[in-house]
């Protein structure tokens, strides 16, 4: 739910609570001016009858409601009463039913004789009124309700703009790209210093970037150097057959060491980079092509293993990733799976229209999964394995929302499934 619409739901829920106590309040008062009024006008009409009495006397045997709304009836002075107020039911011919109706029942003195007498005037119904003051007040809610959402969409949209304009910018900003964030002026304070923390903030996550990257690949580069010419002077050492076969057999042994960590260091500088994101330029990838072409350069080693591979192309798939991404990842669970698998046995590499799924042949128990895919995790026997083929074959479908899954059915099966997309 956007920031906005937010705020509105809470403005909405405050204006029912608000509206509802103020109509509460509202009913009430009317309903006491009301009967305030009512009750001035019968005072005022029994005194202008009563002085009307006193001219004509006919009035003092008005016993009943006709078309007078008043009866006046001779009583007894211990009968005699002040003035009173209630609310009755009185039949309306014009209406067919009873309605409701304010009496004052009060008493005077005329030549010594006392009488009673009884107004009534006609009001209005509390349920009617009750009825109408509901549906105005949910038409005042909705006319609030209304404004208040036109009012953020056309003032205080315009209002908090400059947050929208850095939201985007931050949506879109890649650490790896040289591309900093620039946001525009604004002439509110808090939305200003917001612009110039998040700019601190990006330039100086830029730079530490930067200097990790560039410590990263000059640490790796600066191994690999004093590793190839230890593996050179070994393999001359080597050649010159002037040591004993124990001897020889030592420094196989360091050459092999050696060869694992000059593996390692590429595989560790191969997985900064993907965590890093350096690998920016994307293309669509035909994984079919591509494994075909990773398959023919397996040939040869899978052919001294006595392995043979077979890929099946049930469908094209496609999906937009660095090339030399897809190649490493294609690579690894190829190598993998030749690496680990029996000899004799086929490895079996099938590509449908959303998924890649690799077997083969290996140990006769299922692997754990996981632990499978973490680092340095050598799932083998093999001691010139580095334990990463797999966690960087992980680490580059996380990198592009690819899922990797592992599971045991007779054979080693590792699936790699692609979300749907379009070309």
């Amino acid at each position: 739910m956007k920031l906005l619409n937010h705020t509105t739901k809470y403005f909405a829920l405050l204006l029912i609570v608000l509206i509802t106590v103020w109509a509460v309040i509202f009913y009430f008062a009317m309903l006491d001016e009301i009967y305030d009024s009512l009750d001035d006008g019968l005072e005022n009409q029994k005194e202008l009858i009563v002085q009307a009495t006193q001219n004509d006397s006919t009035l003092l045997s008005d016993t009943d409601f006709g078309v007078n709304n008043y009866t006046i009836k001779k009583t007894p002075k211990r009968a005699y009463v002040k003035d009173s107020y209630r609310d009755t039911l009185m039949y309306m011919q014009n209406e067919g039913e009873y309605e409701p109706v304010r009496i004052l029942e009060s008493s005077f003195e005329r030549n010594g004789s006392h009488y009673k007498i009884n107004l009534i005037t006609s009001m209005v119904e509390e349920d009617d009124q009750i009825e109408n003051l509901v549906i105005y007040l949910l038409g005042l809610y909705l006319v609030l309700i209304a404004s208040i959402v036109l009012l953020n969409n056309l003032v205080l949209k315009r209002v908090w703009k400059p947050f929208y304009d850095l939201i985007g910018k931050l949506k879109d900003f890649r650490i790896e790209r040289d591309e900093p964030i620039k946001t525009g002026p604004t002439t509110i304070n808090e939305f200003e210093l917001l612009n110039q923390s998040v700019e601190r903030l990006t330039e100086k996550s830029k730079q530490s970037y930067v200097a990790q990257k560039e410590f990263i690949e000059n640490a790796a580069h600066e191994l690999q150097t004093p590793l190839a010419i230890c593996i050179n002077k070994l393999e001359l050492l080597l050649e010159k057959n002037e040591m004993k076969e124990d001897q020889s057999q030592e420094v196989g042994a360091i050459l092999d060491t050696l060869g694992r960590l000059t593996r390692l260091n590429k595989s560790l500088l191969l997985l900064s980079k993907i965590d890093n994101s350096q690998y920016v330029n994307e293309e669509l990838i035909d994984f079919g092509a591509l494994s075909k072409r990773v398959v023919s350069d397996f040939e040869d080693f899978s052919a001294h293993r006595d392995i043979a591979i077979q890929l099946i192309r049930a469908a094209i798939l496609q999906y937009p990733m660095n090339r030399d991404l897809a190649t490493v990842l294609i690579s690894n669970l190829i190598k993998n799976a030749v690496i680990h698998g029996t000899a004799g046995k086929s490895v079996a590499i099938e590509i449908s229209v959303d998924r890649i799924v690799v077997q083969n042949f290996g140990t006769e128990t299922g692997l754990d999964g996981d632990q499978l895919f973490k680092r340095f995790k050598n799932i083998g026997s093999d001691m010139r394995s580095t334990g990463l083929g797999l966690a960087i074959a992980k680490a580059v479908c996380d990198r592009y929302n690819l899922q990797m899954n592992y599971y045991f059915d007779y054979r080693h099966v590792f699936e790699i499934r692609f979300p749907m997309h379009s070309p």
